[in-house]
């Protein structure tokens, strides 16, 4: 039973319920611990992070369970805490290369032409309307999409000098932070450029920005596996990866082949789950009606063959097309058809990255070896 019902949750309400769960084998409780930092309160919505000294401490999950279990029991059921923790180490950890940013999503595809800049845009918005802090940033420096998408093609970022260098200040939509190389290059021309010019791009996108606190920070990666996705994961360590399909045999085959390139040892980067777009048709006229055009679960079958989670599935309706050319994502309409896919794609991916924070150690910057 709440002992605060209706009224406004402070963090002392918090630490108090937290008071009451002791470390196992201690006499002293996780707060006095200082195991619980950056407690954070939005409405009914708490978030906050649990801290230990080690990644392998058998104690993370059954505290993680405890702590959500003890705030719904003081602070009553309506408080929104699942998948809100996040679990951080003294130990095992490099210093933090984006401080501010909690989770670092890459968005991935096998191939081309699958919509895996939709994708990653309408999830972006989507984990913004459920109060996340959310960034995206457009990493496919030849084929820059996301300014036409956002509809903020005429958009300049603007500069800033914080601590002595140089930063930019990222565009913002529909709750969203994103920069792409189609800011600053001319949208009319090719963008012709080498390897590393290309990756010395993606970095000042990423590390010249000023980003703030970000609860995600999304990259929409080329399709296939470059130059680009070296320097990714060798710049930050990024959180996990999604890798987005469409039903046919010919995209799923390079999914296998981009998921390998994920969880390769020398990489060793959780691929969060699957996204199956173009799952089906639905005619404006017929909602109810579904025509498998590409083939009927695809994405699904590959993701339970390779032990992967089918984060969602998402139709092919015109209004998507729309939205992308407009500027104006489907995720901004959260009552359509597609606006629930995406919903629950974003819930999906927040839930799997809860689950890999408290499973897995921190993931660390691939290091660059030379012979």
């Amino acid at each position: 039973m709440s002992d605060i019902p209706n009224k406004l949750i402070v963090p002392k309400n918090v630490t108090d319920a937290l008071r009451t769960i002791k470390y196992p084998d201690s006499e002293e409780d996780i707060v006095s611990l200082d195991m619980v930092q950056e407690i954070r309160i939005a409405g009914k919505r708490v978030s906050f992070s649990l801290v230990f000294q080690k990644s392998n401490d058998p104690n993370i999950k059954p505290l993680v369970i405890a702590c959500e279990n003890a705030l719904k029991k003081y602070l009553g059921d309506e408080v929104e805490i699942e998948d809100n923790i996040t679990v951080k180490f003294l130990h095992d950890m490099e210093r933090p290369v984006l401080p501010g940013v909690k989770n670092i999503i890459a968005v991935a595809s096998g191939k081309g032409g699958v919509g895996k800049s939709t994708v990653a845009v309408n999830t972006a918005v989507a984990l913004a309307q459920q109060g996340f802090k959310v960034g995206l940033i457009d990493a496919d420096i030849f084929g820059p999409s996301i300014p036409k998408m956002f509809g903020a093609e005429g958009a300049r970022p603007t500069g800033e000098k914080i601590d002595g260098r140089d930063m930019i200040h990222p565009v913002e939509k529909y709750g969203v932070k994103f920069l792409s190389i189609g800011f600053f290059v001319d949208t009319d021309s090719a963008v012709i450029w080498r390897g590393p010019m290309a990756s010395n791009a993606l970095k000042q996108l990423m590390m010249d920005a000023h980003w703030g606190e970000l609860d995600y920070l999304l990259i929409d990666l080329p399709p296939g596996t470059s130059d680009i996705h070296l320097t990714l994961v060798q710049t930050v360590p990024v959180t996990g990866a999604i890798i987005v399909t469409t039903p046919q045999d010919v995209a799923l085959a390079d999914v296998v082949r981009g998921a390998s390139m994920f969880q390769s040892k020398s990489i060793d980067v959780p691929v969060l789950g699957l996204v199956e777009n173009m799952a089906w048709f639905t005619p404006a006229e017929l909602p109810e009606n579904k025509y498998y055009i590409f083939g009927q679960d695809g994405g699904k079958k590959l993701a339970e063959k390779l032990g992967l989670k089918l984060l969602g599935q998402i139709p092919i309706v015109q209004s998507i097309r729309e939205g992308g050319d407009e500027g104006n994502p489907s995720a901004t309409h959260p009552d359509s058809v597609t606006g629930m896919a995406f919903d629950d794609v974003a819930k999906s991916l927040v839930h799997q990255v809860h689950l890999r924070n408290i499973e897995r150690a921190p993931t660390k910057k691939v290091k660059i070896t030379r012979k």
